[in-house]
């Protein structure tokens, strides 16, 4: 116990201070793709090699971000270097079609989430009278958007400071945070989980997988993206997205339903 007691006055307090303050994150950090139209010729060689679809032409050369697995095929094989990858992680819809449209980098604004910092506990008591629930979901997924909710909890992120909260049971939930693409065998486990919810419930779509079905989009072994199968209220896209992508839907959902 002392050596704990120890070990918690060296380190001191190692929580961020997101969303107060920006987590800064590595040059190497996959985020949003953008395309250069001046140097882009349009020759169609990103279509080819995309193996979800995110990439497709209208007019010009267009990135789906919520169909993208981040496996950089474009930007290697792009012979003009028209397509960049910034670092930005703050992306979250509520409407699907948007992340088509999805062309420039989000930018943290107050007015974008309407509850930051301190004001989550307090807003979160003011709309659910306690703490916000959420019940996690695997619906089929690989596991790698499962770790990075898992990190959400630990010491750096601490995701309960603002009285949110993973429960076991559904019937305690407030949402749904849903993440793989919906197997068949998960289909009908799906929509009991989203019946047994009290409402109003919400649903939260995380990765490319729970969007739109990612790789595995077509295969005889899933239905597709969640909304296939129940409503989904935000999507918040990657393959897979990082702790603070998810966190910033969450707070950014929940100013959306103060509304």
């Amino acid at each position: 116990m002392l050596n704990i007691i120890k070990k918690c006055l060296q380190h001191k307090v190692v929580t961020n201070k997101y969303p107060i303050e920006k987590v800064q994150v590595g040059k190497d950090f996959l985020g949003n793709i953008s395309v250069d139209t001046s140097k882009c010729t349009v020759c169609q060689k990103c279509i080819d090699l995309c193996p979800t679809k995110a990439i497709y032409l209208q007019d010009e050369i267009r990135v789906n971000i919520g169909k993208c697995i981040f496996c950089r095929l474009c930007i290697e094989n792009c012979p003009n270097e028209s397509l960049k990858i910034d670092n930005d992680y703050e992306i979250a819809v509520f409407d699907k079609t948007e992340l088509g449209k999805y062309e420039e980098s989000t930018t943290f604004r107050e007015a974008d989430i309407e509850v930051i910092g301190s004001k989550v506990e307090g807003r979160i008591k003011e709309l659910f009278g306690r703490s916000f629930n959420i019940r996690e979901v695997d619906a089929g997924s690989c596991n790698g958007c499962d770790t990075e909710v898992s990190i959400m909890n630990n010491p750096f992120n601490d995701l309960e400071r603002f009285g949110i909260h993973f429960v076991a049971s559904p019937r305690h939930a407030d949402a749904l945070l849903v993440t793989g693409c919906v197997s068949r065998n998960m289909e009908e486990a799906l929509i009991k989980t989203y019946n047994a919810t009290p409402d109003p419930k919400l649903v939260i779509a995380v990765g490319a997988c729970a969007i739109d079905g990612g790789i595995f989009r077509g295969s005889y072994a899933v239905t597709g993206g969640v909304d296939q199968v129940i409503p989904v209220d935000l999507y918040i896209p990657g393959c897979p997205p990082r702790p603070q992508s998810i966190m910033y839907g969450i707070f950014k959902l929940l100013g959306r339903v103060q509304r």
